[in-house]
């Protein structure tokens, strides 16, 4: 099994995101991540998606996204020509002598504290699945209350669009 990561270009039309987890739904592909974002053209929207599955389902992912009306493109993504990041915010309950550790731990990742009060801190931070996961393995040994991932956008390298 691996994961693999496509990046749609679809009109900008009322549902197409709804349709497009819809057809994963009925063919019972998987959806690691999905997000949705305007781009430069106003009258298209940029879809990444991430799924895991044999090379077989991986590529019927590929040929069902194709077939879909709203769906102008397809790229299939992998790690040599694709700058691929998430994002995550965390919520740590520290007491006053914790707060200097986490500021150290988020330093290392140049993650940024973007909330604190007397008993917890947000910090967020951007990059690829193995930094925030490695980010979150050292926060093991604290009280995490809540976390919020937005999942994979990717986009590819190069001037070509």
């Amino acid at each position: 099994m691996r994961q693999q990561i496509y990046s749609l270009v679809v009109d900008n039309t009322p549902g197409v995101l709804s349709r497009i987890a819809g057809l994963f739904s009925r063919r019972g592909f998987n959806i690691d991540s999905i997000t949705s974002g305007a781009t430069a053209d106003p009258k298209y929207t940029q879809i990444t998606v991430v799924a895991t599955g044999e090379e077989l389902v991986l590529s019927q992912i590929e040929k069902q996204v194709r077939k879909l009306e709203d769906v102008r493109s397809v790229t299939l993504c992998n790690e040599d020509d694709t700058v691929a990041r998430e994002l995550i915010m965390v919520k740590i309950g520290v007491n006053p002598t914790q707060r200097a550790e986490i500021i150290a731990i988020a330093d290392i990742f140049r993650a940024n504290v973007v909330d604190v009060c007397t008993e917890a801190m947000i910090v967020e931070l951007t990059g690829n699945y193995n930094k925030l996961d490695g980010f979150l393995d050292l926060l093991k040994g604290y009280e995490v209350l809540e976390i919020a991932r937005t999942g994979l956008t990717a986009i590819t390298r190069g001037a070509k669009k």
